[in-house]
């Protein structure tokens, strides 16, 4: 059984940085990528990070990229996200995902097979 816990979500604020964690299990040793995704109030979800199992490739938008951080604690199967110089745009709900297949972009939802609950985010002003 694949399970994604995200933890590290809470008030932060504006100007400030984030940490947070995807606790991983039951992930196939051969899975193609893992990430991070978020979703504001009304507006899609939409990728920040990915990374390949390997960590050979790393993917970011636009939006993050220069103060989005993915990384890698294989000995605790964790992932983390770091970001920076937030603002309250970055105010959402953000979500650890893995991809086992490959059949999107791994910046992509729909090209996600294993999601967490996620961890609500909310940056003040």
């Amino acid at each position: 059984q694949v399970q994604l816990v995200e933890s590290g979500g809470g008030l932060a604020q504006a100007g400030g940085s984030l940490r947070l964690s995807c606790e991983t299990s039951g992930l196939p040793a051969d899975y193609y990528a893992i990430g991070w995704f978020r979703q504001a109030p009304g507006r899609p979800r939409e990728g920040v990070v990915c990374m390949s199992s390997w960590g050979g490739k790393i993917d970011y938008r636009d939006a993050t990229k220069g103060r989005a951080t993915i990384s890698r604690d294989n000995a605790q199967n964790t992932v983390y996200l770091q970001m920076s110089s937030l603002t309250p745009e970055d105010t959402a709900v953000y979500y650890c995902a893995a991809d086992i297949d490959l059949v999107a972009s791994c910046l992509e939802d729909i090209g996600m097979d294993y999601w967490g609950k996620g961890t609500l985010v909310t940056v003040s002003s």
